[in-house]
């Protein structure tokens, strides 16, 4: 069973959970996930299956679309509303919510939450928070594309962001940038890349008829050569290819067998096989 799932993950689970779920419903333990998906939040979780575990580091559905909700007047140890509050101050409310929303936009260098996996000297950030270690504060630059209001009183937003954006970073900042204090009280993650909820599946459906997007769609953006022969390709040979891309999909009986990859000779050698 190969393939990649686009799950609805609900609030609750890790995306780890997720993984385990789905390992059990499908009797596999080739299951993971490309991105995680805080515990509290819903949403778009992509779950490659069986060889398309092997397809990770070529995928370029990476960017995201989240709506999230900022809630004013404290500020966690987490970013969010569960986390344990640390701080609280009086709500003001002399701001113009979609113009600082707009004020996000373009390239932006964020701080990375503690709460975070990131690895610092090999250590996840989370794990430096949990021992109770101070560490210097991190920040990553990462692209905000589009962020616009959904509902002003609420302060619902919709933001459209490259991969590795933290929501809960932008409702902290965009508490201080109103002299608030605030952090995220819901997130729903709308859209992996081409894939949103309209496509996902529940834990529910996938146990009664899971569908799968092929490893062949996912990989749609490198260009593909049918080899008629493939023995070579399962050996890892090098071989010379007609193409001037620097990466290539290989398929055999339109099954994709390799990817590979253009040396400083021209030939192209085995980057990752597939079978």
């Amino acid at each position: 069973m190969d393939g990649v799932l686009i799950v609805n993950k609900p609030a609750g689970m890790t995306s780890h959970d997720v993984v385990n779920q789905i390992r059990k419903i499908l009797h596999t333990k080739k299951v993971g996930h490309t991105g995680t998906l805080d515990p509290m939040a819903t949403g778009v979780l992509i779950v490659l299956v069986g060889k398309a575990c092997k397809i990770l580091q070529f995928l370029n559905d990476t960017d995201k679309k989240y709506q999230a909700e900022i809630a004013l007047g404290f500020s966690t140890d987490t970013m969010d509303i569960h986390g344990q509050v640390l701080e609280q101050k009086p709500i003001q409310l002399n701001f113009d919510f979609p113009n600082v929303l707009e004020s996000f936009l373009g390239d932006h260098r964020q701080l990375v939450p503690m709460t975070s996996a990131k690895k610092i000297n090999g250590k996840k950030l989370m794990d430096y928070q949990r021992a109770g270690q101070e560490i210097d504060p991190v920040y990553q630059t990462i692209k905000i594309y589009s962020i616009q209001a959904l509902d002003t009183d609420q302060l619902v937003f919709e933001v459209h962001c490259s991969s590795g954006t933290y929501v809960r970073s932008i409702c902290d900042e965009f508490a201080r940038k109103t002299n608030n204090l605030g952090c995220m009280k819901s997130l729903v993650r709308t859209a992996v890349g081409r894939f949103d909820l309209k496509q996902a599946q529940t834990l529910e459906q996938i146990q009664a008829n899971p569908h799968f997007c092929s490893i062949l769609s996912l990989l749609d953006h490198l260009p593909s050569i049918e080899i008629k022969d493939p023995k070579d390709v399962y050996h890892g040979k090098p071989l010379s290819l007609d193409s001037d891309s620097e990466l290539v999909l290989l398929t055999h009986d339109q099954d994709p067998i390799a990817i590979y990859q253009k040396d400083c000779c021209g030939l192209y050698r085995s980057k990752r096989g597939l079978w």
